[in-house]
């Protein structure tokens, strides 16, 4: 069956009738009150509230995680399929088009926007807390090199190649297409185009489609703004002992809208300035932690931790074992990530024009995994290391998730300075990653008609920075329960995201007959 965008759709496509004027209100009205409900029952009942979070969230993750897991390892088969075939060489974005970034920039931009939502703030901990307490799939000791290796290698699992290609690789050869080549919007609802036609468009598929992903993606968000607040609090009492208060916490929280605000108010200009800053500090601390950690450590660990992952990368990506703790971190992390998919696809698609299918495919589902393994490798391998040889030198400031990331730059030389740089990267990797949504939500509201007004960029990005500030008010309860309703939406969202394992195949075919590729 042919796709129905081919025969049916002129280049030059005129905007939907609802998208005339720029924006899709429904839309708007839907995911924005969505917060504003969210915030009003958190702040009348924050405990119904959490209840009702759990509640549907095992529902989620047993109706639907073996689902999510087979999705994962069929998005990056087929997207490595896709761009190994004579497929690959095709372009997305139309012929002849040269793309707009360099491919440092390019690379840049993507990683950090990505990897920026939990990356620095994980890099430490998941390592470390499986160290402590081993995968139950390795049933190795814990605190035990078996166990560092088990850690890191779980670790690679959760960032790694599966994460990375859901986030865009077959998504965003299916919106490319459909966007550039056929003038639809550049919004979660052009994904099921080719399944519904015109129906896909308007009315409530669409609502469905935009308004899920929309709330997904800004609850993924507003988690790390709110957790950056709780982190960079915790660490400036336990290093230059400024009071651990909401008042520090709220200052952070709105320090980090402003800037990120800004910089989405610039548009991509401003988003690669910040992106810039952020991906030069990692590789200075990358460096820092490689040459005076225990450098030997991570030279080994990373290559036994690399090859335990791909000799069982199969195997512990289908683990269904201990329920407990595969909804607590496999199911809760594929949840996460699908539902940023479309939103994060948009991105992708935006800043990708005039790339192969085969360089956007390499970046989302090879380089980009192994970048964040050795980074995962540096930060978190290091806190093993040091741990293994003096136990107690990271772990004992403390084993929640932001006093790892302390105990690591604690227990290297120059700790006040590394604790601060790192402060600085946590700060820097919440300006990306909210610049970037924030940037992105407003194109998926407007279907990418032209640069997103200037008020609906600020709305999404100080709207996010509020909610996390108001949720901190109540503790990590608050911030964890939004962040946790992201697995909820993961359901619809997944569903939206299904078509592209066989659309992305056809479309890539249509275009490769289109462009001569032989």
């Amino acid at each position: 069956m042919e796709i129905p965008t081919t025969p049916s759709i002129a280049a030059n496509r005129p905007a939907p009738e609802h998208r005339k004027g720029g924006i899709d209100w429904p839309i708007f009205w839907i995911s924005g009150g969505f917060f504003l409900l969210f915030l009003i029952a958190a702040l009348v009942n924050l405990g119904w509230l959490s209840s009702v979070v759990d509640t549907a969230f095992g529902w989620a993750t047993r109706g639907f995680g073996l689902y999510w897991q087979v999705l994962m390892l069929a998005t990056f088969a087929v997207s490595l399929g896709i761009a190994f075939s004579k497929l690959g060489r095709v372009k997305l974005g139309g012929i002849g088009q040269v793309p707009s970034n360099s491919t440092f920039n390019w690379v840049v931009i993507i990683m950090c926007a990505l990897l920026a939502g939990g990356g620095a703030f994980w890099a430490a901990a998941e390592p470390l807390m499986h160290f402590v307490n081993p995968p139950p799939f390795y049933g190795v000791e814990g605190k035990t090199y078996a166990a560092g290796v088990a850690a890191l290698s779980q670790s690679f699992l959760h960032w790694g190649f599966l994460a990375w290609a859901v986030l865009g690789s077959l998504l965003s050869i299916v919106l490319m297409h459909l966007h550039y080549d056929k003038g639809l919007p550049l919004a979660p609802r052009t994904l099921l185009y080719p399944l519904f036609g015109e129906r896909a468009l308007k009315g409530p598929i669409a609502a469905i489609a935009d308004a899920t992903s929309i709330i997904a993606v800004a609850a993924g968000t507003i988690g790390p703004i709110g957790f950056l607040g709780l982190q960079i609090a915790y660490v400036l009492h336990s290093v230059w002992n400024v009071p651990d208060t909401i008042t520090t916490q709220a200052l952070v929280i709105l320090a980090v809208t402003a800037i990120f605000t800004a910089a989405c108010i610039a548009g991509l200009e401003g988003l690669r300035f910040v992106c810039k800053i952020h991906v030069w500090l990692m590789l200075g601390l990358a460096a820092f932690l490689y040459l005076f950690g225990p450098t030997e450590f991570l030279t080994t660990v990373f290559f036994k931790a690399f090859a335990t992952h791909i000799v069982d990368f199969a195997q512990t990506a289908m683990y269904r074992g201990d329920g407990k703790w595969l909804n607590s971190w496999t199911l809760f992390y594929w949840g996460w990530f699908i539902g940023y998919a479309p939103i994060m696809a948009i991105y992708v698609a935006k800043v990708s024009r005039g790339r192969t299918i085969r360089e956007v495919v390499v970046l989302l589902s090879i380089a980009a995994p192994i970048i964040t393994m050795l980074w995962f490798t540096l930060v978190g391998g290091t806190g093993i290391g040091i741990e293994l040889k003096s136990p107690g030198a990271v772990i004992g400031h403390g084993t929640q998730p932001e006093a790892l990331l302390l105990g690591v730059a604690q227990a290297m030389p120059l700790r006040n300075l590394i604790s601060a740089l790192f402060l600085f990267l946590s700060f820097f990797s919440v300006v990306t990653n909210g610049g970037s949504m924030a940037y992105t939500i407003a194109m998926a509201v407007t279907g990418d008609r032209g640069e997103p007004g200037n008020w609906l960029k600020i709305f999404w990005a100080v709207g996010m920075g509020l909610v996390g500030a108001v949720l901190i008010t109540m503790g990590a309860g608050g911030v964890s329960a939004l962040q946790s309703f992201i697995v909820i939406t993961a359901v619809p969202v997944s569903i939206i995201i299904l078509p592209s394992l066989w659309d992305a195949v056809r479309i890539a075919r249509t275009m490769a007959a289109e462009q001569g590729v032989q």
